[in-house]
Formats: C-alpha cells, structure tokens, sequence
C-alpha cells in the first residue's frame, strides 16, 4: 500500500500543558521532518482530521495555516494541503560508509585513555528522577510549586518581552550582565546582607555552582590546598578535586567550621557560615570575626557561599563574611536557587574588581554569560517587590515545616538527635551509631518517602553511614507526620 498520510494513524496524547492546537502543530512537524509523510503527499482534510481526532475543526484549519505561513505545507486551492518538498530536501542527509566500508569498520577513539579527569566517577548526591511522584519527599533544593508566585513571574516575564526590553536584551552583551540586574543585587539583596560594593564587583553567574567552577578554573592548580568543611558541600569539594593539588578537611561544630590547626596551610577555604551545609549550624559572629583575622594572619582567602542566608526563622540574620571583610580576604558567592527555582540557575558572587575582570573575561569564554532574557525577567522580579514577598511568605511556610519536622522525629524516632536550625529548608539527623541510612532510604522509598543519606557529605570513603538529611521544602506540611511515621517503620525493619 502507498505510504501516504491517510495511512498514517494520528493521536494526541492527553497534555494539559499544551494548547490542543502546539499539539497537533508537533505532532505535523515531527512526521513530516521524520519522513512520516512524504514529500508532495497530501495531508488529511481539516474536517478528516478534525474528527479523527476528536478535536474542533479550527484547531485543524489553524495549524494548517500557520505550517503553510512557515513553509511546512503548501496550499493547494480547492485540492487542499501538502508537505513542501523544499522543508525535506534541505535537511542533511545521514552520513553513508564510503565505499567498500562498512559501519563496523569505522574504529571509534579510545575516549577512556583520553579522559583526564573522571568527573563522572566522583560521589555525588543521589535523588530520584520522579521525585514528584513520591508521596513523601524529604528531599533538599527543590521547591513546592504551590508556593511560587507565578502571576508575578508571567507579568515580569511579560514585561521582558516588551519590544524595548527584546531590543535591550536580545543583543549579544559579549561579557555584560543586565544593568538592571547587576543594581537590583547590588542595592536590593547585597545590602541586607551588610554588603556595599560597586557594580563592577559583581559577576552573574549561570547558579552558584558556575561560580565555584570558574574560581578553581582561574585560581587553582596542582599546587592549591584547598579546606573545605567536613561534612560539607559534596559539589564544591568536587569542582575543587578538578583543580586543586590537595583537599583539607576541616571539623565543624555546633558553630560551623571550627577554627583549627588545619586550615594554617590552606591557600583557600570554602565556608558556609549562615546555615553551615549540611548540619545547619550557624557561625557566630565572634568566630566570624576570627576567622577573618586568621586567614589575614596565615594569608589565605576566604570563599562565602552565602546560601540560604535570606530563609531565617529566628532573630536577624548574622552580618555575610564580606560585609566584615576589610582586606579583600572574601569571595562572596550567592545564588536564587533556594528562593525562586533551581531550574532558573542565576547565581552571583562578589569580589575585588580584579577578580571580577578576569572572572568575566573567563566566563565568556565559556559562555558569554548567563541568558539574557532570563536576567531582565529576575531584574523586574527583584525591582517590583514580588521576591521580598515570597521571602517573607518562604520564611514563614519553612518554619512551620521545620516545626512539624522536629515534632514527629521527637514521637516517631526520639532515639535520633536532630540539629536545631535557625533558618533554612532542611534537618541534619544523627542516628544511633550502627545504623545505615542508605538501607532505611533503599526501605523508606519502597514506602513512598525520600529522604538523602549523609555519607556522601562527608569527605573520608566510607562516610559515616548513621546520618541523613531531612529537606522540607517539597513536602506539604500535612504529610510531614505520616512521612516520618513510615520513615520510623522503616528504621525498625532494617533494626
């Protein structure tokens, strides 16, 4: 039989995402491009297909047209619709073995000998891809769509698309950030954390991962120590393992990093002293103050992730590092992720301006910089007032959660010690010592909670293995009781 499109079974899937008239419109596209339907073939009518699938027949005839406007289809008068023979042939052809070579013959480079590093080999945090799907998910750095204003982020995304705003920001800035941005975090967010810099201190950058990444790129070598907090941010130690000749574990305690022999020989010293990552601890401002005056006295930098500072339960937050820093000792790295959506990544850090130059020379190399659209929708987001009220509306639904949190580990599982947070959106729990907590997540998810092992966090292989890390950021408060309730029954099945 021809293959022609009558041939062809059309369906929609069920997509309340997308507009019935986008679906269609991919579906005609995909089996054209695909060769599903041959170039000169005719398409079905608008009523055929109308009623093939259920849908009104504009749906169809609106489709049809905007395929025919973009030179997908032509149109035929009163023969009806047709692919265009032009869309297929100017598409490349696959490429063929020459002649007498067969595909097998082809010899693949070795790419496992040419791999100078192994980033895929390094331990990293484990979530499940569906997430979402799990009743209860305790997990950490996502957010609870419920709470994101998203009438505010249409608006502010409707505003960036303004003709005016298109031609600001559709151009190529080479390595410029939005101004309107670079003012917003330089007179709306740095403030409140005691920082005043000028507009060339600050970088953007594609989260606060890119930011780690570009200072081990341009200021590290086989000859950097490198301290990090142990436990401590599973990414920073990794992008730093890229780079660094040798990595420094530094203790913690109740106050955050803890300020011992071992970081004298530390050329940098990653720190994260407003809710230390991941126990929670917040560093006081004496050590804070110490801290500055050791790393002037043993001459080496610090870097601030200043992550979750802005979700604080209780009191006033502490003053940032950088806002006590009278030297240029501090690189101050910061990011949106925890506040707006981690699937946004803009981050920022704050530096002396040398830094930040060749910081910004680096960056364009890699990739310019961060989307600029992107960058004017979070500038009028900031100037329009809509993040401080999520903060405040943040600020209050993670304290209840926290709360509700504590509570039930109190009744359900009271033989774990859990570490009090000011602030923040996560638990660090300590289990009885022969515990496993990757075994109690394998038995836990089987029952429809997520929760994260802590071994990964820390630096020594194996880890120890009794802890975890409780987030609360994607959990409705009212599913915080039954989760740790089946989170006990899990602890029990594995004792």
């Amino acid at each position: 039989m021809g293959h022609d499109s009558k041939s062809i079974l059309f369906h929609l899937e069920p997509d309340r995402t997308t507009t019935l008239q986008a679906q269609l419109r991919r579906m005609l596209v995909s089996s054209i491009l695909d060769g599903q339907i041959p170039p000169g073939s005719p398409l079905p009518s608008c009523r055929a297909l109308a009623q093939s699938l259920k849908i009104a027949r504009n749906t169809v005839v609106l489709a049809y047209q905007d395929l025919t406007e973009e030179g997908f289809l032509i149109s035929r008068e009163r023969s009806g619709f047709f692919v265009n023979p032009d869309i297929v042939s100017a598409r490349p052809r696959d490429m063929a073995p020459a002649p007498g070579e067969s595909a097998t013959d082809l010899a693949e480079p070795d790419w496992v000998t040419r791999f100078k590093s192994r980033p895929s080999q390094q331990r990293n945090v484990v979530k499940p891809a569906n997430w979402q799907d799990y009743p209860y998910p305790f997990i950490y750095g996502q957010i609870d769509q419920s709470l994101f204003p998203l009438a505010a982020w249409r608006e502010c995304s409707r505003q960036a698309l303004s003709v005016n705003s298109v031609r600001d920001w559709a151009k190529d800035r080479f390595g410029d950030d939005d101004p309107l941005l670079i003012e917003q975090i330089r007179t709306r967010l740095l403030p409140r954390r005691g920082v005043r810099v000028t507009a060339d201190e600050i970088l953007v950058t594609v989260g606060a991962q890119q930011a780690l990444y570009l200072l081990s790129t341009l200021l590290f070598d086989h000859k950097t120590t490198f301290g990090i907090e142990d436990p401590g941010y599973t990414d920073a130690r990794n992008i730093a393992a890229l780079r660094a000749g040798r990595l420094v574990p530094l203790p913690v305690d109740e106050q955050g990093l803890a300020l011992g022999s071992e970081l004298n020989g530390c050329d940098y010293v990653y720190v994260t002293p407003s809710h230390q990552f991941p126990t929670t601890a917040t560093m006081s401002l004496e050590r804070r103050h110490a801290l500055l005056e050791r790393a002037e006295a043993r001459d080496f930098v610090l870097i601030e992730d200043d992550y979750e500072s802005e979700l604080t339960h209780h009191g006033s937050p502490q003053p940032a590092l950088k806002s006590l820093d009278r030297h240029g000792r501090v690189i101050f790295v910061s990011s949106l992720s925890k506040t707006l959506a981690p699937g946004l990544r803009l981050g920022f850090l704050v530096a002396p301006k040398p830094l930040v130059a060749e910081l910004r020379a680096l960056r364009r190399l890699m990739i310019r910089h961060p989307a600029a659209n992107n960058q004017r929708t979070i500038a009028l987001f900031l100037a329009d007032g809509h993040h401080d009220t999520l903060l405040r509306r943040l600020c209050g639904v993670y304290r209840e959660r926290l709360a509700a949190a504590v509570t039930a580990l109190a009744k359900f599982l009271p033989e774990f010690a859990v570490n009090l947070t000011a602030g923040g959106t996560a638990l660090w729990i300590r289990g009885p010592r022969d515990l496993d907590m990757a075994a109690i997540a394998a038995a836990a998810e089987r029952r429809g909670v997520v929760i994260e092992p802590g071994a990964v966090h820390f630096m020594a292989q194996p880890g120890p293995a009794n802890f975890c890390r409780l987030g609360v950021s994607s959990i409705p408060t009212e599913r915080i009781e039954a989760g740790i309730r089946l989170l006990a029954e899990a602890v029990r099945e594995q004792g």
